[in-house]
């Protein structure tokens, strides 16, 4: 029982790092361009070095940072190209979400996006930045699930916590910028509901001016 005990307890501490590693780099705690060293971390965390250096593994292999033997650890920053990439990519792939549920929405489905929305506006009423990019995204999965094609869903997923990084710090350069995003959210929602074929171009138009916000 002992030895199952501690093949459990590594498992559990460096996933417990990850998380909080990959939250500071999130909400720029850690910025861009930073170096930091494992004894730092270990000083933050309050951790031993091995569960730190098993969260800095998988955190390199996802992009968020870069470990070198000379220089510490470097907290990566997101490039122009690779954001502008990863728009029109979700340009794609959610443009055609929409055209596979348009029509489509069952009456648990629609509850569920208007929940949503009705949660997104009494977050933008307090202007709460972390609490607005969680449910924004959570809009967009939500479309996916119900489009039902599974190697979409899988690749949106993997680049959730990237864009999250982007939405926050398109909400940190104007926190107003969320009644746009919500109120866009709304009228796919109509669109949807009404069975539109306009929501697909609504849905194009409302991630191409995203990804020009972030450059103004």
């Amino acid at each position: 029982m002992e030895e199952s005990k501690g093949l459990g307890e590594p498992l559990l501490l460096k996933d417990i790092a990850y998380d909080q590693i990959k939250e500071r780099i999130l909400d720029e705690r850690f910025v861009p361009g930073r170096f930091l060293s494992e004894r730092e971390l270990i000083e933050i965390l309050q951790m031993s070095k091995t569960p730190i250096k098993s969260a800095l593994t998988r955190l390199e292999s996802e992009g968020f940072v870069t470990v070198s033997s000379k220089q510490g650890i470097i907290i990566n920053d997101l490039a122009l190209n690779r954001i502008v990439d990863i728009y029109d990519l979700r340009t794609v792939l959610e443009t055609f979400n929409i055209q596979a549920i348009l029509g489509r929405l069952n009456e648990e489905q629609s509850n569920l996006l208007l929940a949503n929305l009705q949660e997104s506006e009494e977050i933008v009423t307090r202007l709460d930045i972390k609490a607005f990019c969680k449910a924004d995204h959570e809009f967009h999965l939500l479309l996916c699930r119900f489009a039902g094609n599974q190697e979409i869903y899988r690749v949106l997923l993997n680049y959730q916590d990237h864009l999250i990084r982007i939405t926050l710090r398109h909400l940190r350069k104007d926190p107003h910028r969320m009644e746009g995003f919500w109120q866009d959210h709304v009228k796919i929602y109509e669109l949807l509901m009404q069975g539109k074929a306009e929501s697909i171009e609504r849905m194009q138009d409302h991630l191409q001016r995203s990804k020009k916000k972030l450059f103004m």
